[in-house]
């Protein structure tokens, strides 16, 4: 967890230098435009659409994106930005965490079955050990208390196995904490941008088509912002809960067929 949030310190720090790049980039951006404009109106009026075109700067994706983050105010798109890179960054540990995690059980069972058969209860913890991930550890309680009569190991099987579900479900709380955060963010930027397009009406002392328009643009960037930030986390959460899912399933059949097996084993004495 340490290395976890160092990690997420350091990509923190290098938002907020991207976020001081972006703006100085969107200051050259708008000076840029300005002066691409300029030369096309003093251009000549017969003079094809072609040239007055290739006359302003290809805007890349990247810029674009510069831009509406600039527009949409660096105070409250920050907030949203670090809502993705702390959230991304907790869902791949998770997913990485429960990728190792996952084990062939058909695999471990054989090898167990074959322990028991050939060197006994050691044998098949050893096995255990040498074996990563949660159901190998499953077994290993269950087999550590095999001499205390197969109820004791069925309960041991079943109260360590919420131990490893809890271990895997660790994090998904925060997760869940940014996806419900950026948007909200973004709402309360929408509304914070509202209120000072109707404070510059109120000024101005006329309702301006420009100045409404521009001052709830620049509001609603928040909002969109918040949102595509909510819905990639939404992709990543509901894809940990899948894998989870599919892990408990599987220690749960495991289980099952481990009991099978002790209880074979028992027979043969």
């Amino acid at each position: 967890m340490r290395k976890l949030f160092g990690f997420v310190a350091l990509l923190g720090m290098l938002s907020f230098g991207a976020i001081s790049t972006y703006a100085q980039n969107g200051e050259a951006a708008k000076k840029d435009t300005t002066a691409a404009t300029q030369q096309v109106d003093t251009s000549k009026a017969g003079a094809p659409a072609a040239a007055a075109a290739s006359a302003e700067p290809e805007t890349t994706t990247r810029q674009q994106i510069k831009m509406k983050f600039i527009e949409g105010g660096v105070p409250w798109m920050t907030p949203i930005l670090l809502c993705l890179i702390i959230g991304l960054a907790l869902a791949i540990e998770r997913i990485i965490y429960l990728n190792l995690a996952t084990t062939n059980t058909k695999k471990l069972l054989s090898k167990i079955e074959d322990a028991l058969q050939n060197g006994g209860i050691e044998a098949a913890k050893e096995v255990c050990r040498n074996t990563s991930g949660p159901v190998a550890s499953i077994f290993f309680q269950g087999l550590d208390r095999m001499n205390e009569g197969l109820d004791v190991v069925e309960k041991s099987v079943v109260s360590y196995g919420s131990v490893q579900m809890g271990r895997m479900e660790s994090g998904l709380t925060w997760i869940s904490l940014f996806i419900t955060l950026s948007p909200m963010l973004g709402f309360l930027g929408t509304v914070v941008g509202m209120i000072g397009a109707f404070d510059n009406i109120q000024v101005a002392g006329d309702i301006s088509p420009a100045l409404v328009a521009g001052g709830i643009k620049v509001a609603l960037i928040t909002t969109v912002g918040g949102l595509i930030v909510a819905m990639i986390l939404q992709l990543f959460y509901n894809y940990i809960i899948s894998k989870i899912d599919s892990l408990v399933n599987e220690m749960e059949d495991a289980s099952i067929s481990l009991i099978d097996i002790l209880a074979k084993h028992n027979l043969k004495k």
